[in-house]
């Protein structure tokens, strides 16, 4: 009965409030939003990349479920939008999300947001899209802003495949693992990573995929906006000997060569080429570069071919 109350309560309030958002200098004042689950694309930076159906949904939500409520916070008071926030992120989530899904059962109308740009994509959020699909909540999508499609449509990189990959491992050992597994994607590969890390980051994709096309996107939308295009051998270079660089980043890497297929007596010939002057691991890489093959494949087969050879 209590929970009835609470619930009860919070709608009280929600209706007491005003429901309206200004902006262009205009204040709108909206109708109530139909019941359900709303995930609202919000800008990766600039404020004004906001579309004029969010900011209408964020106003005449019940509440809005936020992964920082201290960075929403600027979104909402910068259009003067005065629905209250709550925080649901990936060290709440398990706690918060049996409170949602009871609003939500009571007929409310929750918007959910990340920090930036499309909820869901390497944020929280799809844990409560099942649950709440499963209890035959409706869930709407608002959609906007996108890091991803932001940073390939500048990247100069083909865009009709492409495979997102999100984050990859922070260890070197299992980074290499993981990108040596996408080596064969016939697509382009789009990554987000931190900025500590992406000299190392670079480093591991240029040895792996060996001299791919490749862009770095880092601040999109905002004032220091900046799109470095280059090979991931000399990305790798660059990003190595600088300083580290600040804000949110998307490495675009571009898809495998299309060559003929070469393996068994041709690919070891390759490779016995490429031993008479470089090193296993030199040849392994030069020869899966070359090839599009796996370069742990190709490293495999290296070995062997070297120890013949003594």
């Amino acid at each position: 009965m209590a929970q009835r109350d609470s619930v009860s309560s919070s709608r009280q309030v929600g209706a007491a409030r005003e429901r309206a958002f200004t902006a262009l200098g205009a204040r709108s004042v909206v109708e109530r939003l139909d019941p359900g689950l709303h995930i609202v694309a919000t800008p990766i930076g600039n404020l004004g990349d906001v579309t004029l159906r969010a900011l209408s949904t964020l106003a005449a939500a019940d509440a809005v479920l936020a992964e920082d409520t201290r960075i929403s916070r600027r979104l909402l008071s910068h259009y003067e939008i005065e629905t209250p926030l709550h925080a649901y992120h990936e060290h709440n989530a398990a706690e918060a999300r049996p409170k949602i899904l009871a609003r939500l059962a009571e007929g409310q109308a929750l918007a959910l947001i990340s920090d930036a740009g499309t909820p869901l994509i390497s944020d929280p959020g799809y844990k409560l899209v099942v649950e709440a699909v499963a209890a035959g909540v409706a869930v709407r999508s608002l959609p906007g802003p996108s890091a991803i499609l932001a940073a390939l449509t500048v990247a100069g990189l083909p865009t009709d495949r492409f495979f997102f990959e999100g984050f990859l491992p922070q260890k070197s050992a299992a980074r290499r693992e993981r990108i040596n597994a996408l080596a064969r994607v016939p697509a382009t590969l789009v990554f987000y990573e931190a900025p500590g890390r992406v000299a190392d980051t670079l480093g591991d994709l240029a040895a792996e995929l060996g001299a791919r096309p490749a862009a770095v996107a880092r601040e999109l939308t905002k004032f220091f906006e900046e799109t470095r295009r280059d090979t991931l051998v000399e990305l790798a270079a660059h990003y190595a000997a600088a300083d580290t660089p600040k804000g949110e980043i998307v490495i675009v890497v571009g898809p495998p060569t299309l060559a003929p297929v070469v393996e068994g007596d041709e690919l070891d010939q390759e490779i016995r080429s490429a031993l008479a002057h470089l090193s296993v691991k030199d040849a392994a890489a030069a020869v899966a570069a070359r090839t599009g093959l796996p370069r742990r494949e190709v490293y495999g087969r290296a070995l062997l071919i070297s120890g013949e050879r003594r």
